[in-house]
């Protein structure tokens, strides 16, 4: 092994450079970005301290290496039974390190190559999962408005649905966020610090007017915050929504045993957009989606757009006949 790559100081400094010179002062990336790499270089540091018998501050760029990287990311499938998406996430941080080693300390430009050769995992996307409208709205209704949380809960739920907003983004509202006026909306501040403005529904400005008359909020707080006045977490907003499904399951037996999520009701959002005829680039601009193409698995997951797309191109008499090959040849490639 290359000497130069045995210096432990060196490792170190170099993550050190990397989070507070590349990270923060260069590219400028967002506190969410810097927390999702430093997340998953405290997995790898303390993996890499399991398998190699160091702590980290012992460990040395020898010690980084394609071997290390490819076990860390087996372990994390393995033993965290981290989802594939999640595996990728910390690959993305561990290869942007290693982009970075390569071109600070060119003696260790062949170990950092051989981790940028390992490649993203390919998986499986599902089939985008929605509420109708019946359920939706049985939903929405489901929190008991006696109560200071049932009331927080139905403006949280509608501004989810109204805005088709991502959790982070929901919990980051402020009531200095929301204008209330002749055209009401709300101001969310996106992934990559982009944020976008969305218009308020009546019956979501209305339930939003109600409650700030009703929680005395100040304009700097949280629009949806917990009992304690902060930002309402990831955890918290799902637990009341799976209250809320529960009890809106009475109304709606067909929600009982679904796996309904915040998220859910994001896709529900760009669903509805969608089936009511609204432009798919509008929905893209409404969800805050970077490109179009994200956008794109909302017409695979409507059935019935499909189906009127299939009318208008045969007739409802025309008999279909599946293609049956003649050939033996043919058959067998068939088969494949």
């Amino acid at each position: 092994m290359n000497p130069l790559l045995a210096v432990p100081a060196d490792f170190a400094s170099l993550i050190q450079r990397f989070f507070g010179e590349r990270l923060i002062q260069q590219q400028n990336a967002s506190p969410r970005t810097v927390a999702s790499y430093r997340d998953s270089f405290r997995l790898l540091l303390t993996y890499a301290e399991r398998e190699r018998g160091k702590p980290p501050a012992k460990l040395t760029l020898g010690d980084f290496d394609a071997t290390l990287v490819l076990d860390f990311l087996a372990y994390l499938e393995t033993e965290r039974h981290n989802t594939v998406r999640s595996r990728n996430a910390r690959l993305a941080a561990v290869r942007a390190f290693a982009h970075y080693v390569a071109l600070q300390f060119p003696p260790a430009l062949q170990l950092a190559q051989q981790i940028l050769a390992i490649p993203m995992k390919r998986f499986e996307r599902p089939m985008l999962g929605f509420l109708t409208r019946d359920e939706i709205q049985a939903v929405l209704a489901a929190p008991d408005a006696g109560t200071w949380c049932g009331r927080r809960d139905r403006v949280m739920f509608a501004l989810l649905y109204n805005t088709g907003a991502r959790v982070s983004e929901m919990i980051g509202i402020r009531v200095a966020d929301v204008t209330l006026a002749a055209t009401s909306s709300v101001r969310l501040h996106g992934k990559g610090r982009k944020q976008r403005t969305v218009p308020l529904w009546k019956e979501t400005a209305t339930e939003i007017r109600h409650w700030l008359q009703y929680a005395d909020l100040r304009a700097d707080q949280s629009l949806v915050p917990n009992r304690s006045g902060l930002p309402m977490t990831r955890t918290n907003v799902a637990d009341r929504l799976t209250l809320a499904v529960t009890a809106a399951t009475n109304q709606c037996p067909q929600l009982a045993g679904r796996a309904i999520s915040p998220h859910s009701l994001r896709h529900t959002t760009a669903m509805h957009l969608l089936q009511a005829g609204v432009d798919i680039t509008v929905i893209a601009l409404w969800l805050g989606h970077e490109s179009p193409v994200t956008t794109h698995g909302y017409v695979e997951a409507d059935l019935a757009m499909k189906e009127r797309a299939l009318a208008t191109i045969a007739p409802p008499e025309t008999k279909r006949k599946r293609y049956r090959p003649s050939d033996a040849v043919l058959k067998f490639l068939e088969s494949l």
